[in-house]
């Protein structure tokens, strides 16, 4: 790897990593007291409003902020476009909800969901006016900005959600926090970024940006109904205490595997851009992207998989141990997201949205046959349909890199072959000490040393390249930062 985009890579990584598990871990933590304090069904009835929020947000992006990362040269011009494309389709979203929610409500069987519906959805707006501030971010590789603006909105928010959950707000507790959340990260990127439209909507930069981006909104969208369709049909299929205990296990994985791989991605986008002509050094890169995710998530998922009752029976107390089998099969799950969402990446760098498109039109079509399949059996089983299209998602993402790169299925498998065996060893660790010490918090403890101790220790012995690259990389960073 060139040594400008390596130190760029590692610099962005480490600042990505400090952002988004800084806030992740504050807003779990502040997630944790408040769980404590409300009931599973408030988290379950802001939970039937994800699809709609996810959605929403897909379409006021409308692929506009990927088609800017992925383009080598911007103007004001590009950037004022999207951000007028960003706010008007805001308001008009926000408008459709306004008026559809007694309708929503009506469907769920939830009339408070009608008011909860019009305020919580407030937030799209918001957040559509830092839309660009965010977008600018991601193609400077500047996390760091990015962590003072989260970790201050988060710690802020999460304080004011604690207190109104505490006197007995109950799910409103958790709509206040999140509009409180994505108003101060609003205010802060414009005063930290410094960026404001100064020219007008522009119809040929629209014309530009919307022929990659179109086909990634559809993408996108596809993918979205998906990822948020589970909750819908669990919601209306099961009851929200189910959904709540469900949402919780995703919750946990999302914290582990879904922000990995979007450290990753977020990193190797701008960054693969660059070398996206020299198809020799792109596979090089890329590759090493992938151990690199791997060698970091496969041990912290199934780790999670192995400490999942006393992890849920210290941090939420016993009332939420439903969801504990859950987040156990929603591990394996997401066990290969980041590797399967960097093949994804790679279509994205090269400007082949057609193919990204092509590719969700037939593993949606596959999720959802399997969705529809398990829902008429136990959660459980919905969940382990989930694993199931894990795997399908995996293979027919690797299908294209395979053609471009000659990067496929069975030779990235081969390659993360021995940070998978190591981890399975993590897993049977965990699992067995989780079987047989008490209390909880010991058992935790003793997990997190002996587990790590095991898997770094093997790293090392059996000198996997991750492994190296990582420890030298940070060795290097504080040395740098040390001299400064």
């Amino acid at each position: 790897m060139e040594k400008g985009l390596k130190s760029l890579t590692y610099t962005g990584v480490i600042w990505s990593f400090i952002e988004r598990f800084s806030y992740q871990l504050i807003q779990f933590v502040i997630s944790i007291i408040m769980a404590r304090i409300l009931d599973p069904g408030d988290y379950g009835l802001i939970g039937l409003l994800a699809i709609f929020m996810a959605l929403s947000q897909v379409f006021i992006d409308g692929g506009f902020s990927s088609a800017l990362i992925q383009s080598k040269e911007n103007t004001d011009k590009d950037f004022a476009t999207v951000f007028y494309i960003n706010l008007a389709i805001s308001i008009l979203l926000y408008g459709l909800l306004f008026v559809s929610a007694p309708a929503i409500a009506s469907f769920y069987h939830q009339p408070s969901l009608k008011q909860i519906t019009r305020v919580y959805t407030t937030t799209l707006i918001i957040s559509s006016l830092s839309a660009v501030h965010s977008t600018k971010l991601v193609i400077n590789v500047d996390f760091k900005t990015q962590s003072i603006i989260s970790v201050s909105s988060a710690i802020i928010s999460g304080c004011i959600g604690i207190f109104l959950a505490i006197k007995g707000f109950g799910v409103w507790a958790l709509v206040i926090q999140s509009i409180v959340g994505t108003s101060i990260g609003c205010l802060m990127k414009y005063l930290l970024v410094r960026w404001i439209p100064k020219s007008g909507f522009s119809k040929s930069s629209f014309n530009r940006l919307f022929s990659f981006g179109s086909k990634l909104l559809i993408a996108q969208i596809i993918s979205t109904i998906y990822d948020n369709i589970y909750s819908l049909f669990i919601g209306k299929r099961f009851s929200t205490r189910t959904l709540g205990f469900y949402t919780r296990g995703n919750q946990f994985n999302n914290l582990v595997s879904v922000n990995i791989s979007d450290i990753m991605n977020r990193v190797s986008f701008p960054v693969l851009s660059r070398v996206q002509d020299d198809n020799t050094r792109l596979l090089e890169i890329y590759s090493k992207y992938i151990k690199m995710s791997v060698f970091i998530m496969f041990p912290m998922v199934l780790g999670l998989c192995g400490v999942a009752k006393p992890l849920i029976t210290f941090l939420l107390t016993e009332k939420w141990l439903p969801c504990v089998p859950l987040l156990q099969i929603l591990c394996f799950a997401f066990l290969f997201n980041g590797v399967t969402k960097i093949n994804l990446n790679l279509l994205y760098v090269k400007g082949r949205s057609d193919l990204v498109l092509r590719l969700e039109i037939i593993k949606k079509c596959i999720g959802f046959t399997i969705l529809v399949i398990t829902v008429f059996f136990d959660i459980k089983i919905v969940c382990f349909g989930q694993v199931i299209y894990s795997w399908v998602a995996l293979f027919l993402n690797t299908f294209y890199t395979k053609r471009i790169l000659g990067f496929g299925f069975y030779e990235q498998i081969k390659s993360i072959i021995p940070y998978l065996s190591l981890s399975l060893i993590v897993l049977a660790e965990s699992l067995a000490i989780s079987s047989f010490v008490e209390p909880s918090w010991l058992s935790l403890i003793i997990s997190l040393v002996v587990c790590s101790a095991t898997y770094l220790g093997l790293s090392k012995y059996f000198s996997l390249y991750a492994f190296g690259e990582v420890f030298s990389t940070a060795k290097n960073y504080l040395i740098r930062m040390k001299h400064q």
